[in-house]
Parts: structure tokens; sequence; C-alpha cells
């Protein structure tokens, strides 16, 4: 039997008990559901409290003993993690824990964790991604479902090339940001000197459309310099669906038109 103690600021954090049996080491901890809990709670959604700031800082979806294993997390991984960071620095005894809805199917346990990052923002807690069907069901404004459910499968009659700006756009960016991420910077061919117009898009959907003047060469890569398209190009497709050219799961941002 090995007994480990990490220290913090002098003050033990916690501690492990190990125990090395045929080659294999068990961890043991208070931290987990009965057996009868386990076959009975189902899926659930759970969260995670500071109870310095009263603050949560984590919320997930899990069944069995997922709601311990941050914990398990903090005491045995070296990887490096805000979240991991933040439970070791509460102390891992002191981290509060709480099932918000449990006897939940997956689906279900899927929807209640998306809901309750939008409504907490995640960049208010340490998960480092937003939950399932974010975009399709996840908060928006009136004008967003608008959008959605309003959107025109569009026929795009200009010379134009469609950037899928995806991984880079964010809810509320400003025309200038939203410029500065379909602009810069992509490799494209020479057809990239036929074409009048860049089309972002954002989930299948456009999101603005500008005019290009010009093209620079930077490190390899293409830029353009433009303005958003006049008004008589850029009302015909503005928050249109493109989904007659967004093939889902291409990996080329990339796309000519016309």
């Amino acid at each position: 039997m090995f007994i480990f103690i990490w220290n913090s600021n002098s003050t033990i954090a916690f501690y492990l008990v190990l125990i090395h049996t045929f080659g294999t080491i068990e961890i043991i901890t208070m931290n987990n559901f009965s057996q009868a809990v386990c076959e009975n709670i189902g899926y659930y959604v759970y969260f995670l409290k500071d109870p310095r700031s009263n603050n949560i800082f984590y919320v997930g979806k899990g069944k069995n003993n997922r709601v311990f294993q941050h914990i398990h997390g903090a005491i045995v991984s070296p990887l490096p993690s805000d979240k991991l960071e933040l439970i070791r620095e509460i102390g891992i005894h002191n981290v509060q824990h709480f099932i918000l809805r449990h006897g939940l199917t997956e689906e279900q346990a899927f929807e209640v964790e998306s809901a309750c990052i939008d409504i907490l923002g995640l960049e208010n807690l340490k998960n480092e991604k937003k939950g399932n069907y974010c975009f399709e069901r996840g908060i928006k404004t009136i004008d967003e479902v608008s959008q959605l459910y309003d959107a025109k499968v569009i026929t795009i009659e200009d010379p134009a090339l469609i950037i899928n700006i995806n991984k880079r756009y964010k809810r509320f960016m400003t025309l200038q940001e939203l410029y500065d991420v379909t602009r810069s910077s992509w490799i494209v061919g020479k057809r990239r000197d036929k074409v009048k117009y860049a089309i972002a898009a954002y989930r299948g959907l456009v999101r603005e459309v500008f005019r290009i003047d010009r093209w620079n060469l930077v490190s390899n890569r293409w830029e353009f310099i433009g303005e958003v398209a006049e008004p008589s190009v850029r009302d015909k497709y503005l928050n249109q669906s493109l989904e007659n050219y967004i093939k889902k799961g291409s990996r080329n941002p990339i796309r000519y038109v016309s």
C-alpha cells in the first residue's frame, strides 16, 4: 500500500490511497454512487459549483459515476486543464456536486445540458465546447430564428466564391470582424481572378456578401481587399440558404460558383 499526499500552499488538498495488487492499481475514493443508484438513476445532467463564490463552473451529462470523474481527473491527470486546475484550487473535497435532472434518456440529457450551457454562457464555464445541437436548437435571437426558418434556397447568379467560415464565426460579430475572417487567408487558384464576390457562409446560410476588388498574396495564401457588395447583389443572397452548394462533411472551405 502506498499513500501519496499532494500539498498546495501548505494546505493538504487531497490524498490518495493506492493499492497495488497483481500489477494493477485501484483508486479508492468516497466519491461514488452505490450500485443501486447507478442502476436506477439513468442518464442525468449535473453541474459543479465553487462554494467560495457560489458560481457554477461546469455543466455535464452522463450516467453511473460520471459526475465524479472530474474529481478523479484532478487527482490523477497530469494534463493541463482549466477545469482540473480550478478543482485543485477549490480542493477536491470542497467541490459541490448537483444533479439537475435525472431519469432521462441520453437524447433528453443532451438537450438539457446544451440549454444549461447556453443560458449560463460558455465564457462563464470551464466547459471546452457548447452542448449538442447548439446551432440547430440552441439559444437564438428573434432575428436568428427568423433567418433559420425563413431562409430560401438560392441560386447564385453572379461570379462568386463561397467561403465557409464555420470555425471562425462568432455570434454578434461586427461587420468589420466578419469581413476580416472572410477575406483572409485562403489557398485559392487562378480562378480567383474570375470571381467578383465572396459569400461568407456559416452553417449553410449566407452571413454577408463582399465585393472583391483585388487579391493580395500573404505567405503562400491569398486574401482579398473589398467591401460590402452593392444592394442589388447583396439583397439577393443575404440570410438565404446555400443548401444547393454546401455539401455536409466537405472539408474544403472554398467553393466556386457561376
